[in-house]
């Protein structure tokens, strides 16, 4: 597993697949990995989801750092939220899930 935080290994697998426990959010990251960087209004009508429900996604997806945003101007001075997919890779096994508790900040339930 990669990821560029300050999480244990335990922590940020628990919290790439919390973040990925949901149709919408996994809809989320192929629409990115299939169509590149996206800004939300376009992502929410592209998805056919409203804005707030994709913020609140795209929130959980960058918590876990799974997407990373950027604010960019338009031509008219529109702010746009861009988004895109951060490149993520990480294998679930019992070996590798049994490593990983070990690591947990918080391992009680």
């Amino acid at each position: 597993m990669k990821a560029k935080n300050k999480r244990s290994d335990g922590d940020q697998l628990l919290a790439m697949l919390a973040a990925l426990d949901n149709p919408h959010r996994l809809r989320i990251v192929a629409a990115l990995a299939e169509g590149g960087r996206n800004y939300v209004s376009q992502l929410a009508r592209e998805l056919g989801i409203s804005r707030p429900l994709l913020h609140l996604h795209l929130q959980k997806l960058e918590e876990a750092g799974l997407v990373h945003s950027r604010m960019e101007l338009s031509a008219d001075g529109k702010a746009l939220n861009f988004f895109e997919v951060v490149a993520f890779d990480f294998n679930v096994s019992p070996a590798g899930i049994a490593q990983a508790v070990r690591t947990l900040t918080n391992p009680e339930p």
